[in-house]
């Protein structure tokens, strides 16, 4: 059965720059509302992750099969009546829309931060493929959600158990009851 906007979405994605805890946060929503947690780094093409290794920023033509993928899979668990949470960068509206493909149930959760706070976080990552001098290149990038697009911004300097609970609460669900809708008062 469809979510509607109002209801409950099929999909969120954790959206933000490298670093802003994208995978830490969707996978612990993911736990907190017992639905399936994807990363979106896993769907990129190895020619991406070389790329990207190798120091040089990703282009819109390298990304639009990734962000496709992503959304195929959005559609699998949509069409199987399942939820997932996927953590995925998503920086400009326009992967925003590829990955919403017009549908109303994808949900973004914006985390955001300032360029210091993560810098000092990239500093401190090991054995990730994205090097913190590509940092500048995602805050150049970023088009944060409008006020149109419906997200949820939630700053990260907090506790993540914080901010997810901030999610939570803000897409009005009940944890405790596998994420569906807090019934009305």
């Amino acid at each position: 059965m469809a979510s509607s906007a109002a209801g409950l979405p099929c999909a969120l994605v954790v959206m933000g720059v490298s670093g802003s805890g994208k995978s830490t946060i969707a996978e612990a929503l993911a736990k907190c509302l017992s639905w399936r947690f994807e990363d979106g780094d896993a769907f990129h093409p190895a020619a991406n992750v070389a790329k990207m290794s190798a120091g040089h920023p990703l282009t819109d033509e390298d990304r639009w099969p990734w962000l496709n993928a992503i959304a195929d899979e959005i559609g699998r668990v949509y069409g199987a009546g399942g939820h997932m949470i996927v953590a995925c960068s998503a920086l400009k509206r326009a992967y925003r829309d590829v990955l919403r493909r017009g549908r109303s149930d994808v949900r973004f959760v914006f985390l955001n931060g300032t360029p210091e706070l993560i810098a000092t976080r990239l500093a401190r990552r090991k054995c990730h493929f994205m090097p913190p001098e590509l940092l500048a290149s995602q805050f150049k990038t970023l088009e944060p959600p409008g006020t149109d697009e419906h997200a949820i911004a939630v700053p990260i300097d907090a506790p993540v158990e914080a901010i997810v609970a901030a999610i939570v609460r803000e897409l009005n669900v009940s944890a405790a009851d596998g994420g569906r809708p807090k019934a009305s008062s």
